[in-house]
């Protein structure tokens, strides 16, 4: 049996687009069949109602390219001239009629990319073509623990304190960062630990802010911890106290000149006095 194509004219429309052809009215199709470097779009996305023009235009860009291929917003926007507002608010769009989706995944070394799954079909699973079964949310007591930090040798009160109000004051930097009151208590050793080590606070903040990914934080406190572990500077280095020069002093006992913080004897004179009694 032959492929039906719901976009190949019927006979009657087919002598109906020759008659507008020759009143000047009427769409025409010149197709010449692809063999290669060919992409199948359903009329379902070229005829989309409600999608935009430009989301239309990219979900047929993203279904073409190869596996592997970026797509984030700067790509795109590099690639296009629409600019990054506009490519992302198609890119929503598509996410919402199911064209896309977009989950972050953590890869070896703590770091968390997105994937982004190109749907050609929404709503139909990749096997069976049926619906895909609802993705169960996972409950906050299915969650993971978060890393170990590095803890202080003395743990002090002030520097903890010091600790919790940097880590408080982390979502003033980024949105992302707000952390709940269990999961700043958790980091708060592993900051204690950074400013034990003669870090100051402004450059412990720098540290945990600077270079974050561009994409949404599923966890900011599991990236943090993984930072305080594996950015934790050495110790400084070991400097000897100061030694004392006493000024010098008039022995009472024999006028010889001494070192002392106070007036008095001089060692000797001390000696024999302590001999002769």
């Amino acid at each position: 049996m032959d492929t039906q194509n719901p976009s190949a004219p019927s006979r009657a429309q087919s002598r109906l687009a020759a008659k507008n052809t020759r009143t000047g009215g009427g769409l025409i199709h010149e197709n010449t069949p692809h063999t290669t470097r060919f992409t199948v779009i359903g009329n379902h996305l070229a005829q989309h109602q409600e999608l935009s023009l430009l989301a239309i235009g990219l979900a047929v860009h993203i279904q073409s390219l190869p596996k592997g291929a970026r797509v984030c917003i700067k790509t795109l926007a590099a690639r296009f001239p629409e600019g990054t507002t506009r490519i992302a608010a198609a890119l929503r769009e598509l996410e919402a009629h199911g064209y896309l989706r977009r989950e972050r995944e953590r890869v070896p070394g703590g770091r968390i990319v997105t994937r982004t799954i190109s749907c050609n079909q929404p709503g139909r699973s990749h096997a069976q073509n049926d619906p895909a079964p609802p993705r169960k949310k996972r409950t906050a007591t299915a969650r993971r623990p978060l890393p170990a930090v590095p803890q202080p040798a003395y743990p002090a009160p002030t520097l903890l304190r010091t600790a919790t109000d940097l880590l408080t004051d982390l979502r003033r930097h980024d949105p992302r960062l707000l952390l709940s009151a269990h999961d700043t208590a958790h980091l708060a050793p592993g900051v204690a630990a950074w400013l034990e080590r003669d870090v100051t606070p402004t450059a412990v903040r720098h540290a945990l802010t600077t270079d974050l990914p561009p994409e949404p934080l599923c966890r900011p406190a599991s990236l943090l911890a993984h930072r305080l572990t594996t950015q934790l500077p050495p110790p400084p280095p070991f400097t000897p106290p100061p030694t004392v020069r006493h000024p010098l002093q008039t022995c009472e006992g024999c006028d010889r000149a001494f070192r002392s913080p106070t007036p008095g004897t001089c060692r000797d004179c001390r000696t024999a006095l302590a001999t002769a009694v």
